[in-house]
């Protein structure tokens, strides 16, 4: 039957299905986990270099909040994390 890529991580990897439309929704949900996962990984990265320093550069802080807003958009992660996330940024922003 349905194998997942090698690529993927054991717990990632979808269980038999028993019907037709139950394996396309494992496979469907396996692409949508590895595209979230990596958009939350980059958005991440983008935190930590936005964070870095002694300063946080205000245009890589601009960037990462129209990252976090498209994540968000995209449902990628959840409209009140991306809120949480902004006012976490801007009071670190103004403390420093």
């Amino acid at each position: 039957m349905l194998q997942a890529p090698a690529t993927v991580p054991a717990h990632l990897s979808f269980p038999m299905a028993n019907t037709k439309s139950a394996a396309k929704r494992a496979r469907q949900t396996l692409k949508r986990s590895l595209r979230n996962r990596s958009g939350i990984s980059r958005l991440r990265t983008m935190q930590k270099s936005a964070l870095t320093g002694d300063k946080a550069d205000a245009e890589k802080v601009r960037a990462l909040i129209s990252a976090i807003d498209r994540a968000a958009k995209r449902g990628i992660i959840h409209r009140n994390a991306a809120r949480r996330r902004k006012a976490r940024l801007q009071k670190f922003v103004a403390a420093k």
